[in-house]
Protein backbone atom coordinates (compact mmCIF):
# COMPACT_ATOMS: atom_id res chain seq x y z
CA UNK A 1 0.00 0.00 0.00
CA UNK A 2 2.72 2.45 0.99
CA UNK A 3 5.20 1.90 -1.82
CA UNK A 4 7.13 5.16 -1.52
CA UNK A 5 8.44 7.86 0.76
CA UNK A 6 7.47 11.33 -0.43
CA UNK A 7 9.89 14.04 0.73
CA UNK A 8 9.80 17.81 0.49
CA UNK A 9 13.03 19.77 0.09
CA UNK A 10 14.29 23.17 -0.97
CA UNK A 11 13.67 23.57 -4.74
CA UNK A 12 16.95 23.02 -6.56
CA UNK A 13 18.22 20.50 -3.99
CA UNK A 14 16.23 17.50 -5.20
CA UNK A 15 19.37 15.57 -6.22
CA UNK A 16 20.92 16.07 -2.79
CA UNK A 17 17.74 15.02 -0.97
CA UNK A 18 17.38 11.99 -3.25
CA UNK A 19 21.02 10.95 -2.78
CA UNK A 20 20.69 11.21 0.98
CA UNK A 21 17.48 9.17 1.16
CA UNK A 22 18.95 6.58 -1.21
CA UNK A 23 22.06 6.31 0.96
CA UNK A 24 20.02 5.72 4.11
CA UNK A 25 17.78 3.19 2.34
CA UNK A 26 20.84 1.29 1.08
CA UNK A 27 22.30 1.21 4.60
CA UNK A 28 19.01 -0.24 5.86
CA UNK A 29 19.05 -2.92 3.13
CA UNK A 30 15.92 -1.41 1.58
CA UNK A 31 15.66 -1.82 -2.20
CA UNK A 32 14.39 1.43 -3.72
CA UNK A 33 15.08 4.07 -6.34
CA UNK A 34 14.74 7.84 -6.17
CA UNK A 35 12.48 9.73 -8.53
CA UNK A 36 12.35 13.51 -8.90
CA UNK A 37 12.27 16.51 -11.23
CA UNK A 38 14.70 19.41 -10.97
CA UNK A 39 13.18 22.46 -9.31
CA UNK A 40 10.10 20.57 -8.09
CA UNK A 41 10.96 20.64 -4.38
CA UNK A 42 9.77 17.02 -4.29
CA UNK A 43 11.48 13.62 -4.09
CA UNK A 44 9.99 10.14 -4.20
CA UNK A 45 11.87 7.11 -2.86
CA UNK A 46 10.02 4.20 -4.45
CA UNK A 47 10.27 0.63 -3.14
CA UNK A 48 11.35 -1.92 -5.74
CA UNK A 49 10.52 -4.92 -3.55
CA UNK A 50 7.51 -5.94 -1.51
CA UNK A 51 8.75 -4.06 1.53
CA UNK A 52 6.28 -1.34 2.58
CA UNK A 53 8.03 2.02 2.41
CA UNK A 54 6.89 2.98 5.91
CA UNK A 55 9.23 0.34 7.37
CA UNK A 56 11.97 2.89 6.72
CA UNK A 57 10.56 4.88 9.64
CA UNK A 58 12.06 2.17 11.84
CA UNK A 59 15.53 2.56 10.32
CA UNK A 60 15.94 6.27 9.60
CA UNK A 61 15.66 9.11 12.13
CA UNK A 62 14.15 12.13 10.44
CA UNK A 63 16.40 14.45 12.46
CA UNK A 64 19.44 12.73 10.95
CA UNK A 65 18.43 13.91 7.46
CA UNK A 66 20.00 17.12 6.14
CA UNK A 67 18.12 18.03 2.98
CA UNK A 68 14.66 16.62 3.70
CA UNK A 69 12.21 19.20 5.10
CA UNK A 70 9.31 16.81 5.61
CA UNK A 71 8.46 13.24 4.67
CA UNK A 72 5.65 10.74 4.74
CA UNK A 73 4.85 7.26 3.45
CA UNK A 74 2.46 7.24 0.50
CA UNK A 75 0.95 5.17 -2.24
CA UNK A 76 0.90 6.12 -5.91
CA UNK A 77 -0.26 9.53 -7.07
CA UNK A 78 -4.02 10.05 -6.80
CA UNK A 79 -5.30 12.01 -9.79
CA UNK A 80 -8.61 13.05 -11.27
CA UNK A 81 -10.24 14.29 -8.06
CA UNK A 82 -13.57 15.95 -8.91
CA UNK A 83 -13.93 19.73 -8.68
CA UNK A 84 -16.74 19.18 -6.18
CA UNK A 85 -16.93 16.72 -3.30
CA UNK A 86 -13.25 15.74 -3.19
CA UNK A 87 -13.77 14.47 0.35
CA UNK A 88 -15.45 11.18 -0.57
CA UNK A 89 -12.76 9.93 -3.00
CA UNK A 90 -10.02 11.03 -0.58
CA UNK A 91 -11.66 9.12 2.26
CA UNK A 92 -11.83 6.09 -0.03
CA UNK A 93 -8.04 6.34 -0.34
CA UNK A 94 -7.41 7.01 3.37
CA UNK A 95 -9.71 4.45 5.04
CA UNK A 96 -7.77 1.39 3.76
CA UNK A 97 -4.69 2.70 5.62
CA UNK A 98 -6.30 1.22 8.74
CA UNK A 99 -4.91 4.09 10.83
CA UNK A 100 -6.14 6.86 13.10
CA UNK A 101 -4.60 10.32 13.00
CA UNK A 102 -3.87 12.89 15.67
CA UNK A 103 -3.35 15.66 13.14
CA UNK A 104 -3.60 16.51 9.45
CA UNK A 105 -1.07 18.33 7.28
CA UNK A 106 -2.17 19.73 3.93
CA UNK A 107 0.87 20.72 1.92
CA UNK A 108 2.22 21.68 -1.48
CA UNK A 109 5.73 21.95 -2.94
CA UNK A 110 7.58 25.17 -2.06
CA UNK A 111 7.54 26.42 -5.66
CA UNK A 112 5.68 29.28 -7.35
CA UNK A 113 3.21 26.79 -8.78
CA UNK A 114 2.86 25.01 -5.46
CA UNK A 115 2.31 28.19 -3.47
CA UNK A 116 -0.75 28.89 -5.62
CA UNK A 117 -2.38 26.04 -3.66
CA UNK A 118 -2.01 27.82 -0.31
CA UNK A 119 -5.47 29.43 -0.20
CA UNK A 120 -7.09 26.27 -1.51
CA UNK A 121 -5.52 24.17 1.26
CA UNK A 122 -6.64 26.59 3.97
CA UNK A 123 -10.21 26.53 2.65
CA UNK A 124 -10.20 22.76 2.16
CA UNK A 125 -8.81 21.83 5.59
CA UNK A 126 -12.01 22.25 7.68
CA UNK A 127 -14.01 20.19 5.18
CA UNK A 128 -11.46 17.38 5.30
CA UNK A 129 -11.37 17.46 9.10
CA UNK A 130 -15.14 17.19 9.19
CA UNK A 131 -15.04 14.19 6.86
CA UNK A 132 -12.35 12.51 8.98
CA UNK A 133 -14.36 13.09 12.16
CA UNK A 134 -17.49 11.64 10.61
CA UNK A 135 -15.48 8.60 9.54
CA UNK A 136 -13.98 8.29 13.05
CA UNK A 137 -10.43 8.54 11.74
CA UNK A 138 -9.21 11.20 14.19
CA UNK A 139 -7.89 10.36 17.65
CA UNK A 140 -5.95 12.47 20.13
CA UNK A 141 -4.10 9.30 21.21
CA UNK A 142 -2.90 8.43 17.69
CA UNK A 143 0.81 8.50 16.89
CA UNK A 144 0.37 9.28 13.19
CA UNK A 145 -0.26 12.44 11.19
CA UNK A 146 -2.24 12.31 7.96
CA UNK A 147 -0.46 13.96 5.02
CA UNK A 148 -2.13 15.21 1.86
CA UNK A 149 0.27 16.81 -0.63
CA UNK A 150 -1.48 18.74 -3.39
CA UNK A 151 0.31 19.08 -6.72
CA UNK A 152 -2.84 20.78 -7.99
CA UNK A 153 -6.48 20.79 -6.87
CA UNK A 154 -7.11 17.41 -8.51
CA UNK A 155 -3.81 15.59 -7.90
CA UNK A 156 -2.44 14.48 -4.53
CA UNK A 157 -0.14 12.15 -2.67
CA UNK A 158 -1.89 10.80 0.43
CA UNK A 159 -0.13 9.02 3.29
CA UNK A 160 1.08 9.35 6.85
CA UNK A 161 4.12 10.09 9.00
CA UNK A 162 4.92 9.19 12.57
CA UNK A 163 4.63 12.30 14.71
CA UNK A 164 7.77 11.37 16.66
CA UNK A 165 9.80 10.84 13.48
CA UNK A 166 8.93 13.78 11.25
CA UNK A 167 8.95 17.57 11.27
CA UNK A 168 6.49 19.22 13.65
CA UNK A 169 6.50 22.34 11.44
CA UNK A 170 3.98 22.29 8.59
CA UNK A 171 5.77 21.47 5.33
CA UNK A 172 8.99 21.50 7.35
CA UNK A 173 9.10 25.30 7.23
CA UNK A 174 9.87 27.34 10.35
CA UNK A 175 8.30 30.76 9.91
CA UNK A 176 10.18 33.49 11.78
CA UNK A 177 9.55 37.19 11.99
CA UNK A 178 12.45 39.47 11.07
CA UNK A 179 13.45 41.44 14.20
CA UNK A 180 13.19 45.15 13.38
CA UNK A 181 16.50 46.04 15.06
CA UNK A 182 18.66 43.14 13.84
CA UNK A 183 21.58 44.22 11.61
CA UNK A 184 20.84 41.75 8.76
CA UNK A 185 18.43 39.06 7.59
CA UNK A 186 21.12 36.45 8.23
CA UNK A 187 20.07 36.71 11.87
CA UNK A 188 17.14 34.43 11.01
CA UNK A 189 19.51 31.60 10.08
CA UNK A 190 21.01 31.49 13.55
CA UNK A 191 17.63 31.91 15.23
CA UNK A 192 16.21 28.98 13.27
CA UNK A 193 19.32 26.90 13.97
CA UNK A 194 19.01 27.48 17.72
CA UNK A 195 15.36 26.40 17.61
CA UNK A 196 16.12 23.35 15.48
CA UNK A 197 19.23 21.97 17.15
CA UNK A 198 18.58 22.84 20.79
CA UNK A 199 15.45 21.44 22.40
CA UNK A 200 13.63 23.34 25.11
CA UNK A 201 15.00 21.21 27.94
CA UNK A 202 18.59 21.64 26.71
CA UNK A 203 18.35 25.36 26.04
CA UNK A 204 18.83 26.29 29.70
CA UNK A 205 21.99 24.18 29.79
CA UNK A 206 23.53 25.23 26.48
CA UNK A 207 22.58 28.92 26.52
CA UNK A 208 23.04 31.03 29.65
CA UNK A 209 23.41 34.75 30.22
CA UNK A 210 27.05 35.63 30.79
CA UNK A 211 28.43 32.96 28.49
CA UNK A 212 31.29 33.98 26.23
CA UNK A 213 30.85 33.61 22.48
CA UNK A 214 32.98 34.20 19.40
CA UNK A 215 31.47 35.17 16.03
CA UNK A 216 33.84 34.56 13.11
CA UNK A 217 33.01 36.63 10.03
CA UNK A 218 30.59 38.68 12.11
CA UNK A 219 29.88 41.79 9.99
CA UNK A 220 27.37 43.39 9.96
CA UNK A 221 26.37 41.51 13.10
CA UNK A 222 23.22 39.49 12.47
CA UNK A 223 24.51 36.42 14.32
CA UNK A 224 26.16 38.43 17.11
CA UNK A 225 22.79 40.14 17.63
CA UNK A 226 21.12 36.77 18.36
CA UNK A 227 23.79 35.92 20.92
CA UNK A 228 23.51 39.31 22.62
CA UNK A 229 19.73 38.88 22.85
CA UNK A 230 20.44 35.75 24.88
CA UNK A 231 22.74 37.60 27.28
CA UNK A 232 26.06 36.43 25.88
CA UNK A 233 29.26 38.48 25.73
CA UNK A 234 30.50 38.36 22.14
CA UNK A 235 33.90 38.74 20.54
CA UNK A 236 33.16 39.60 16.90
CA UNK A 237 35.94 38.88 14.40
CA UNK A 238 35.70 40.65 11.04
CA UNK A 239 37.55 43.32 9.08
CA UNK A 240 34.19 44.79 8.13
CA UNK A 241 32.08 47.18 10.18
CA UNK A 242 29.44 46.11 12.70
CA UNK A 243 26.12 47.88 13.15
CA UNK A 244 26.30 50.84 15.54
CA UNK A 245 23.21 49.62 17.40
CA UNK A 246 24.96 46.33 18.14
CA UNK A 247 28.10 48.01 19.43
CA UNK A 248 26.04 50.31 21.65
CA UNK A 249 24.86 47.32 23.67
CA UNK A 250 28.28 47.22 25.34
CA UNK A 251 28.26 43.42 25.02
CA UNK A 252 30.34 43.11 21.84
CA UNK A 253 34.10 43.44 21.38
CA UNK A 254 34.97 43.96 17.71
CA UNK A 255 38.39 42.81 16.51
CA UNK A 256 39.44 43.59 12.94
CA UNK A 257 41.64 40.59 12.20
CA UNK A 258 41.83 37.37 10.22
CA UNK A 259 39.18 34.90 11.42
CA UNK A 260 41.30 31.95 10.25
CA UNK A 261 44.32 32.95 12.35
CA UNK A 262 42.86 34.49 15.48
CA UNK A 263 42.17 32.45 18.58
CA UNK A 264 41.12 33.46 22.12
CA UNK A 265 43.40 33.65 25.15
CA UNK A 266 41.01 31.40 27.02
CA UNK A 267 38.25 29.07 25.82
CA UNK A 268 34.84 30.42 24.88
CA UNK A 269 31.53 28.71 25.45
CA UNK A 270 30.21 29.25 21.91
CA UNK A 271 31.70 29.62 18.45
CA UNK A 272 29.50 30.72 15.54
CA UNK A 273 30.61 31.24 11.97
CA UNK A 274 28.86 32.39 8.79
CA UNK A 275 31.58 33.07 6.22
CA UNK A 276 31.56 32.81 2.43
CA UNK A 277 34.50 30.41 2.33
CA UNK A 278 35.11 26.95 0.89
CA UNK A 279 33.22 24.41 3.02
CA UNK A 280 36.21 22.18 3.71
CA UNK A 281 38.25 25.27 4.68
CA UNK A 282 35.61 26.18 7.28
CA UNK A 283 35.37 22.55 8.45
CA UNK A 284 39.10 22.52 9.14
CA UNK A 285 38.84 25.79 11.05
CA UNK A 286 36.02 24.57 13.27
CA UNK A 287 37.80 21.27 13.87
CA UNK A 288 40.92 23.14 15.07
CA UNK A 289 38.85 25.04 17.62
CA UNK A 290 37.49 21.79 18.99
CA UNK A 291 40.72 19.78 18.98
CA UNK A 292 42.34 22.68 20.85
CA UNK A 293 39.33 22.78 23.19
CA UNK A 294 38.72 26.46 22.51
CA UNK A 295 34.91 26.11 22.68
CA UNK A 296 32.21 23.67 23.71
CA UNK A 297 29.36 24.54 21.32
CA UNK A 298 29.33 25.70 17.73
CA UNK A 299 26.87 26.54 14.97
CA UNK A 300 28.35 27.28 11.55
CA UNK A 301 27.36 27.41 7.91
CA UNK A 302 28.95 25.53 5.03
CA UNK A 303 28.48 27.29 1.68
CA UNK A 304 28.05 24.56 -0.92
CA UNK A 305 29.57 24.47 -4.41
CA UNK A 306 27.37 24.40 -7.52
CA UNK A 307 28.37 20.82 -8.32
CA UNK A 308 28.78 17.72 -6.12
CA UNK A 309 26.99 19.40 -3.22
CA UNK A 310 26.02 16.18 -1.45
CA UNK A 311 29.52 14.80 -1.84
CA UNK A 312 30.92 18.06 -0.46
CA UNK A 313 28.69 17.80 2.61
CA UNK A 314 29.75 14.19 3.22
CA UNK A 315 33.41 15.15 2.83
CA UNK A 316 33.10 17.97 5.37
CA UNK A 317 31.09 15.96 7.89
CA UNK A 318 33.50 13.06 7.51
CA UNK A 319 36.50 15.32 8.06
CA UNK A 320 35.07 16.77 11.27
CA UNK A 321 34.03 13.35 12.54
CA UNK A 322 37.39 11.75 11.83
CA UNK A 323 39.47 14.65 13.17
CA UNK A 324 37.65 14.82 16.50
CA UNK A 325 37.54 11.03 16.84
CA UNK A 326 41.29 10.77 16.27
CA UNK A 327 41.88 13.20 19.14
CA UNK A 328 39.56 11.25 21.45
CA UNK A 329 36.98 14.03 21.70
CA UNK A 330 33.43 12.84 22.30
CA UNK A 331 31.00 14.99 20.35
CA UNK A 332 27.56 15.47 18.85
CA UNK A 333 27.49 16.48 15.17
CA UNK A 334 24.30 17.33 13.29
CA UNK A 335 23.54 19.23 10.09
CA UNK A 336 20.48 20.69 8.42
CA UNK A 337 19.54 22.74 5.40
CA UNK A 338 17.30 25.20 7.20
CA UNK A 339 14.45 27.08 5.59
CA UNK A 340 16.41 30.36 5.88
CA UNK A 341 19.52 28.82 4.35
CA UNK A 342 20.18 29.25 0.65
CA UNK A 343 23.10 27.52 -1.10
CA UNK A 344 24.35 26.21 2.23
CA UNK A 345 23.72 23.98 5.20
CA UNK A 346 23.96 24.74 8.91
CA UNK A 347 25.94 22.51 11.27
CA UNK A 348 25.71 22.07 15.04
CA UNK A 349 28.68 20.65 16.93
CA UNK A 350 29.14 20.25 20.65
CA UNK A 351 31.74 18.62 22.83
CA UNK A 352 30.16 16.09 25.17
CA UNK A 353 30.67 16.10 28.91
CA UNK A 354 32.72 13.29 30.40
CA UNK A 355 29.55 11.61 31.71
CA UNK A 356 27.84 11.65 28.30
CA UNK A 357 28.13 9.18 25.46
CA UNK A 358 27.50 9.65 21.73
CA UNK A 359 24.27 7.66 22.04
CA UNK A 360 22.91 10.28 24.45
CA UNK A 361 23.46 13.13 22.00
Amino acid sequence: MFDRIVALCRPGFEKECAAELQSHANAAGFAAYAKTDSGSGLVQLVSTARQPADTLFEHIRFHDLIFCRQWFASGDLVSGLPDKNRIRPLLDVIKPFGLHFADVELAYPDTNEGKAMSKFCKAFRPHLLDGLKRSRLLSAQAHQRLHILFLDSQTVFAGYARIDNSNSQAMGIMRLKMPHDAPSRSTLKLEEALHWFISGENERQYIKAGMRAVDLGAAPGGWSWQLVQRGMLVTAIDNGALADSLMQTGMVEHLRTDAFKWQPDKPADWLVCDMAERPLHVSRLISRWFTRRLCRYSIFNLKLPMNRRYQSVMECMGYIHNTLSETNIAFELRARQLYHDREEITVFLRRLHATETASQA
